[in-house]
């Protein structure tokens, strides 16, 4: 009864641990939030109104490469960052750019890279010196704006067309921007040093850590109106940075409006090569297994950890007692025909085909003389003629027979072919005269075990 006990508590504790770790791992299916214009969502995995999902999704499909750059943009710099051609920064990301990180963006743009920024905020500490390029917004969403609804998001706007034939304006007729796209203006030397007097310590630290040829020339305008300029870049050191003053052109909302994925896809593909889009900023950055970041928000994470734990608890039961100690079935396995089988596997491996006729013969002898009614020294000649007369056996095949094992047994040398026949042929004659010699020494041996 304290067995019984003790297996039914254990069972019950099994029980308990996976209700209680199903209760701390349950996680609730996500529930469909919507989308605020005013707190967007850029990045390439979210497949809302503010997302990117659609573009690059198309350019992935479409052949171009593209990847999604989890990595701090200092990895940029070194042998990962090699491959990268153009590096896109989308929208106000939910990670702030640390001056570290805008340092080596700048730097990266000096050594040949192509960055594409796309907000309607212009950073003065992520941009490199631009030749006098200042930002304007418009007007700003509130809460109350739904960037689903393109009604709500162009309203008393009026598509934009380039101002200039360029490759980012190739096939481009008109982009429909929102109406809170913001406008980029470039200004003169003079009203540079009228607005604010460029900082001394940046421009040391800049012409320190860039070449001499990373001066900036002028921006060039490719798509404006008459309130500025929506589409414009210039080139930094042996880089060029682009400035795009809408996401709503880019995102999954506005994507599809007029031409504004082909300009999306101009501006991105310009240079060839590798793009990558930030998503460490976009809080997707690779900080943890990519294992568990696979699988998270599912219940195999869950499934796995408890199917360890009936693993574990398998392995701790493994070898105990749930019941009082019994011994095991003493079998005998002992049989009055082993002997035989052994011997027969050394004559074979001996090759001692001599001594297995011997075996065999002298027992069948016996049995004929026996059958014969003679004595056991009788000639074979006497034996195979009192046989003959008593069945249809041929007496001379017979005695030829048994003349042949003779002479085995007294070294005639002979091979297993050889010794083979002659016991088929004594297997033979014991079936034809009905002596039954295997049948019954099975049956002895059964009785005997």
């Amino acid at each position: 009864m304290r067995q019984r006990l003790s297996i039914i508590l254990t069972f019950v504790v099994i029980i308990g641990l996976l209700v209680v770790f199903n209760a701390l791992t349950y996680v609730r299916p996500p529930e469909k939030t919507r989308d605020f214009e005013i707190a967007p969502n850029r990045s390439t995995y979210h497949s809302g109104p503010t997302g990117l999902r659609a573009l690059h999704d198309f350019l992935n499909e479409s052949g171009y490469k593209v990847i999604r750059w989890r990595e701090t943009p200092q990895k940029l710099l070194g042998d990962s960052g090699k491959s990268v051609t153009t590096f896109v920064v989308v929208g106000l990301t939910q990670l702030p750019i640390e001056p570290e990180e805008a340092k080596a963006l700048r730097e990266w743009v000096a050594r040949g890279g192509r960055l594409i920024l796309i907000d309607r905020l212009i950073d003065p500490e992520l941009l490199p010196p631009s030749a006098g390029l200042r930002g304007r917004e418009v007007d700003a969403p509130n809460i109350y704006t739904d960037p689903a609804d393109v009604k709500s998001m162009t309203e008393n706007v009026v598509a934009l067309q380039p101002v200039q034939p360029s490759v980012m304006t190739s096939s481009v007729r008109s982009v429909l921007p929102s109406r809170f796209a913001s406008r980029l203006r470039v200004v003169s030397p003079e009203e540079q040093l009228a607005e604010n007097n460029v900082s001394t310590s940046r421009s040391d630290e800049e012409s320190e850590a860039t070449p001499q040829s990373s001066a900036s020339r002028a921006a060039v305008v490719h798509i404006a109106d008459s309130e500025g300029a929506l589409l414009v870049d210039y080139t930094y050191g042996l880089g060029s940075v682009v400035i795009l003053s809408d996401p709503y052109i880019v995102a999954n909302g506005g994507i599809s409006l007029n031409d504004n994925l082909q300009l999306a896809v101009n501006m991105l593909a310009a240079r060839g090569g590798l793009i990558a889009f930030d998503e460490y900023h976009q809080g997707r950055g690779a900080t943890k297994s990519a294992f568990a970041t696979y699988f998270a928000g599912t219940p195999v994470l869950a499934i796995g950890a408890q199917i360890l734990l009936l693993t574990l608890l398998i392995v701790w039961t493994n070898a105990l007692r749930f019941g009082r100690p019994l011994p095991l079935p003493q079998v005998d396995r002992r049989s009055s025909l082993e002997f035989v089988a052994s011997m027969a596997e050394l004559q074979e491996r001996a090759r001692a085909y001599d001594l297995a006729i011997e075996n065999i013969y002298t027992r069948t002898r016996r049995v004929l003389a026996r059958y014969a009614g003679v004595d056991y020294n009788s000639s074979r000649t006497e034996i195979a003629a009192r046989i003959a007369s008593r069945s249809s056996i041929d007496a001379h095949r017979l005695e030829i027979l048994m003349r042949q094992c003779e002479e085995v047994i007294n070294g005639q040398k002979v091979n297993w072919r050889q010794s083979v026949d002659l016991v088929r042929r004594l297997r033979e004659l014991e079936r034809e005269l009905g002596l039954g010699m295997r049948s019954r020494d099975a049956r002895q041996a059964a009785e005997n075990i």
